[in-house]
């Protein structure tokens, strides 16, 4: 009895990680139209969907710089179809400072990041950092 405790528990404990999805992770950011960029830590968030926010932010020479967006949501209400695409999300750009309706699409090591607004649309392309 004890034996089968101990293995459930083992079991419990090790399969969290092998359910994350596979967009999980710290993602940079594409550079803006001044260089800047940000690391976005993605993760499942409270609803069940795949949400991210702005853990760092870069300036062109890859220095740190202030930003009051830190801590930030940058992607929320993503939600996975099963393919590696996400829809019916909303994507935060800074730059801009305009949320559009957006979906994802991951690509192994990068994550292509889509969304639009009045029909204006933008993309951009994300790589993992880990």
């Amino acid at each position: 009895m004890r034996r089968t405790t101990l293995t459930l528990a083992a079991l419990a404990l090790t399969a969290g990680p092998a359910l994350a999805d596979p967009s999980h992770g710290l993602w940079k950011t594409q550079p803006d139209d001044n260089g800047n960029y940000g690391h976005v830590q993605m993760q499942t968030c409270s609803n069940g969907r795949i949400c991210g926010g702005l853990v760092a932010a870069f300036g062109p020479d890859g220095q740190t710089v202030p930003s009051d967006n830190i801590g930030r949501a940058i992607v929320w209400d993503m939600v996975a179809d099963g393919d590696g695409g996400y829809d019916d999300g909303k994507v935060y750009a800074p730059d801009r400072d305009k949320t559009y309706s957006a979906k994802m699409e991951l690509r192994g090591n990068t994550l292509g990041v889509s969304g639009c607004v009045f029909g204006i649309c933008r993309e951009s392309v994300w790589t993992r950092q880990r």
